[in-house]
């Protein structure tokens, strides 16, 4: 008799209007509980018959009630769900498919709808998977349930790390396909004849796709003139071709460990383009004059032309016959006159940054070693030499002129910027600073000059501690299509062209280079573009720290790795714990806080200072070296967890 009633309709919206609602992200916990956080400081409990309505991530409207004198929340709206392309692991039971999720916080199988009846014969419990989320049940349905959208790879395949990681963030996992007929050179400009000149390359010794190559000579003055020579792609990929297109929605080679994804078809990345030695080959070049103290003059000039590099050179050779390490010697004196000019070159250049730019301490870098495709065998420490420097000199100077050129030109191009500090975190900069007798103003530090000067006591002062507290404050390089500071390294201006074999935003450069010297129209490259090569670099590079991290944990679940003590430098804290990096081969480990001290009343993790404390004494801080053992490998969720050695 009541159904269907316009008065009992009526009753319900007036106490569902005054029923209080909040919206906020749904975070589970290990006990079958979650909570609804609101915001960092708010959040209200959610009962574990009331979890089974939604899923970690989700984030949802529900109504707040009390319920034995607490406050609880019943989901009710959902606003946008976590999950909606995703990658898991297929299991099957009762002759029916499920997914497992690969995120930590989703314990629960998710059942597959399909159509087909023998769809389930071409899976097997283990399989990877990619899938969408087509059911939840806050939209009224009885289940949550997923569809399969393609398969990644079977169980146990020792390439597993790379495809499910490609696949979660949607990227490539070949290069290109585009028939060759497509490789022809296109840009039948004058160029200038460089192939008498001495040209060299110095690279790792299993690099193929070769974008630079260098000659200089020293004038009577004592000035040296660089000539940077490019590889020219653009003078066989034509504007909105499919190879361009291609390239454009890749934006990047993606390097990972163990192998790269080009962003051109290897036959042009690796060999037509590629400055590979005897070779004679288009380029786009650059004759600079820079003055003995390191100073670049503005009077750099661009042009296209041919150029043969007479020799590969590797960082390794360079870098040990400058120091009088090993046998390696050049094949000839003209290529060693090469090598000695380059040196002094960068040496004058190290200098002159060192006082007029920002010179940051190298870091250590880390590479995975390979028994074969997909078995990781070791990581090694690759610190940067001499080499890898006179290189990164070069390229440096060459970018900080083509920026210069862009400008005084056309005004726009892609350029990589630094902003430093933004007003608020300036201040706190300037009062962090004043703890340790420090004394700037945030006016003085937001200028280019200024920052320079922050990084240039800052690096005198070589306090590890400071340095890390600094860098939070300072904002994420970006690009920009007009010129603007990158402060960071201490240039007005700054827009890459020297990679245009492995960079879409140095094709552009290219292309905006070659019309003014061809003097003709420039199209003024889109902001969206610029969106799109900022995601796409953000892609790349949490897909190559989510594999490391993989290949991490296969590795030191080794036997030879248990028991065994490691020197590890704080990275982080947090509320739960801290961070700290294997100084030996780089891997990230986790220690949580009940191993940092047992009594939680008397521990202080404060993240904001990056400080430990245990009953208000200072015990850790970022940047602090401690010992610690291995505790436990976690291949489901690629993390390790780790306990200092008190």
């Amino acid at each position: 008799m009541f159904q269907n009633n316009p008065l009992l309709e009526q009753l319900k919206k007036k106490l569902n209007q005054k029923t209080p609602r909040v919206e906020g992200i749904v975070k589970s916990t290990e006990r079958g509980f979650g909570f609804l956080e609101i915001d960092a400081q708010k959040s209200y409990f959610i009962p574990p018959k009331n979890m089974k309505k939604v899923m970690h991530g989700d984030k949802i409207s529900a109504l707040l009630k009390m319920e034995k004198d607490r406050e609880i929340v019943d989901p009710e709206t959902l606003i946008e769900p976590f999950l909606k392309r995703f990658v898991g692991k297929i299991e099957k039971k009762n002759n029916q498919l499920f997914i497992l999720p690969d995120y930590p916080f989703l314990k629960d199988s998710i059942v597959i709808f399909y159509p087909k009846n023998n769809y389930i014969n071409l899976f097997e419990t283990g399989d990877w998977v990619v899938a969408n989320l087509v059911k939840h049940k806050l939209n009224g349905h009885s289940i949550f349930c997923a569809e399969l959208i393609e398969k990644i790879v079977k169980k146990n395949d020792p390439l597993t790390p790379w495809w499910v990681t490609l696949s979660r963030y949607n990227l490539e996992k070949k290069a290109p396909l585009i028939e060759q007929k497509d490789f022809l050179l296109k840009d039948q400009f004058n160029r200038k004849d460089l192939t008498h000149l001495d040209f060299i390359t110095i690279d790792n010794f299993n690099t193929k796709d070769i974008d630079d190559a260098l000659f200089i000579k020293e004038t009577n003055n004592g000035q040296f003139f660089l000539t940077v020579a490019i590889a020219d792609p653009t003078s066989y990929i034509e504007l909105g071709s499919k190879l361009d297109i291609a390239a454009y929605e890749r934006g990047f080679t993606n390097y990972l460990p163990g192998f790269n994804i080009p962003m051109l078809p290897r036959e042009l990345s690796e060999n037509i383009c590629s400055l590979i030695p005897n070779e004679r080959r288009p380029v786009l070049a650059c004759s600079i004059i820079i003055e003995k103290d390191g100073n670049i003059l503005n009077t750099a000039d661009f042009f296209l032309a041919w150029i043969i590099s007479k020799e590969k050179l590797s960082y390794e050779d360079v870098s040990n016959w400058i120091e009088k390490k090993g046998l390696w010697t050049p094949s000839k004196r003209s290529i060693q006159k090469q090598i000695l000019l380059l040196y002094k070159l960068c040496l004058s250049r190290i200098k002159w940054r060192t006082l007029n730019a920002v010179l940051f301490k190298d870091s250590l870098e880390y590479r995975f070693q390979f028994e074969e495709p997909g078995i990781i065998k070791n990581v090694v420490i690759e610190k940067r030499r001499i080499a890898h420097k006179i290189i990164e000199e070069s390229m440096i100077i060459a970018n900080v002129v083509g920026a210069k050129f862009l400008s005084r030109n056309l005004g726009f191009g892609i350029y990589n910027i630094h902003s430093g500090f933004d007003s608020s975190n300036a201040e706190n900069a300037v009062s962090f600073l004043k703890n340790y007798n420090l004394k700037f103003n945030s006016k003085e530090i937001r200028t280019l000059k200024g920052f320079c000067n922050l990084r240039r006591v800052l690096n005198v002062l070589s306090n590890n501690y400071i340095n890390n507290r600094i860098r939070r404050y300072q904002s994420f390089g970006d690009f920009s299509i007009t010129p603007s500071p990158h402060f960071a390294l201490g240039f007005s201006e700054y827009a890459t062209w020297t990679s245009p074999i492995r960079k879409y935003s140095d094709i552009i450069n290219h292309r905006l280079l070659k019309s003014i010297i061809k003097k003709e129209s420039s199209i003024k490259p889109s902001e969206e573009f610029k969106f799109k090569i900022s995601e796409q670099r953000r892609r790349n590079r949490i897909a190559e720290r989510d594999i490391s991290d993989w290949l991490y944990t296969l590795l030191l679940q080794k036997k030879e790795y248990q028991n065994r003590k490691f020197s590890a430098e704080i990275i982080d804290v947090s509320r739960s714990g801290i961070r700290a990096k294997i100084i030996e081969n780089g891997a990230n480990v986790f220690i949580p806080a009940l191993f940092l001290h047992p009594i939680r009343e008397e521990l202080i993790l404060n993240q904001e200072i990056g400080k430990v404390f245990i009953n208000g004494n200072l015990h850790y801080k970022i940047s602090d070296l401690i010992q610690i053992t291995l505790f436990e490998i976690r291949l489901k969720t690629r993390s390790i967890i780790a306990k200092p050695d008190n």
